[in-house]
C-alpha cells in the first residue's frame, strides 16, 4: 500500500514537471529567448503563506544557515528541474523490491 502511494506521488510530480516544462517552453518560443518559471515562484504563486512558514520553520528551528545557500538555491532552480527528480525518485522507491517479487514468484512456477 505504501508503495502504490510512493508510485502514485511520483507519478503526480512527474506529471507536474511535463506540465512546468511545456509552459516553460512555450513561454520561450513566445518570448523568443529562454526564459523559465522558478520553483519557488510557482510556491509563492499557489501557497505564499506555507512558504513563509517553511522559511521560518528552517530558519527558526533547523539551522538559519541551511535557508540561505541551500534552500534559495533550489527555489532559483526552474520547476521541472526539482519536481521531476523527485517524481523519478519517488517512482524508484516504489518499484524497489518489486523484482525480487517477480523473482520469487518465477521460481515457484
Amino acid at each position: 500500500m505504501f508503495r502504490l502511494l510512493l508510485r502514485l506521488l511520483g507519478l503526480w510530480f512527474v506529471a507536474l514537471a511535463l506540465v512546468a516544462l511545456v509552459i516553460d517552453a512555450t513561454s520561450t518560443i513566445a518570448a523568443g529567448s529562454w526564459s523559465t518559471t522558478s520553483f519557488g515562484q510557482y510556491w509563492f504563486d499557489f501557497a505564499p503563506e506555507s512558504l513563509a512558514a517553511a522559511q521560518a520553520f528552517v530558519q527558526s528551528e533547523v539551522n538559519p544557515v541551511l535557508w540561505d545557500p541551500v534552500a534559495l538555491k533550489l527555489l532559483v532552480q526552474p520547476a521541472w528541474v526539482i519536481v521531476g527528480p523527485l517524481g523519478f525518485l519517488l517512482l524508484w522507491i516504489g518499484d524497489l523490491g518489486r523484482g525480487r517479487r517477480r523473482r520469487r514468484l518465477a521460481e515457484t512456477v
